[in-house]
């Protein structure tokens, strides 16, 4: 049975009884939805983080440039991925791919798939993300979708642990962003060097703090 959806209290209770039989009748549950009002994405703990994150730290602190647009324009596709172990995520990751080269990119311009309950350790996340990669070139998507990554280990190399640098990819749970090069480059088209994106985001962290992150209401609300 695949646990990873916790109910919030609150949900009605029609809600609540059409989740446990999911839960308990569907061996790889996933919903996915754009809308961030989808009455099953909003009754996971998993998603409501999610969104808080994205909120509060990739738009409110400007860590990504073009962001703020597309969740505006409710063209994010959030897939909550039950998988317990990467065959299963990985089959999902195929789906999601595929449907996100298919589709329009003003329906779905971007995607988030959140694994909360596989690879939970970052090396083994950095392990996927590879596989990830070859299954681009191997759909013939590179040059057209990458993977940004995104934990909440998150670790740049030559770094330690609790360097507040890593907190611009660290997230509330494991997750695989899917992004199309022509959003990223429309996106960057006004800045000279897009490194200077890293940088500023990087001092933007150092300004705030552990201190300062750790005062989000996002992640007071998890503690």
């Amino acid at each position: 049975m695949r646990q990873f959806i916790r109910i919030h209290p609150n949900s009605s209770h029609l809600l609540r009884v059409t989740l446990i039989h999911y839960l308990l009748d569907m061996p790889d549950l996933c919903f996915a939805s754009t809308n961030i009002d989808d009455p099953a994405l909003l009754a996971s703990v998993a998603f409501t983080d999610t969104r808080a994150w994205l909120e509060q730290a990739v738009i409110g602190l400007n860590l990504c440039p073009f962001a703020k647009a597309v969740y505006s324009k409710r063209q994010i596709r959030y897939c909550l991925s039950s998988a317990r172990d990467t065959d299963t995520l990985f089959n999902t990751l195929c789906d999601e791919l595929q449907l996100l080269a298919a589709a329009a990119p003003e329906e779905i311009d971007t995607t988030l798939l959140i694994h909360p309950e596989v690879l939970g350790n970052f090396t083994e996340y950095n392990d996927f993300l590879a596989i990830a990669d070859t299954t681009i070139r191997n759909f013939g998507l590179e040059g057209q979708i990458q993977i940004a990554s995104f934990h909440p280990e998150y670790q740049f190399d030559n770094s330690y642990p609790d360097d507040i640098e890593n907190y611009t990819n660290r997230s509330p749970y494991p997750m695989l962003h899917l992004l199309r090069e022509q959003s990223i480059a429309r996106a960057v088209s006004g800045i000279e060097d897009a490194d200077e994106i890293v940088e500023r985001n990087m001092k933007t962290l150092r300004l705030l703090g552990k201190d300062g992150w750790e005062a989000l209401p996002f992640v007071v609300r998890r503690k």
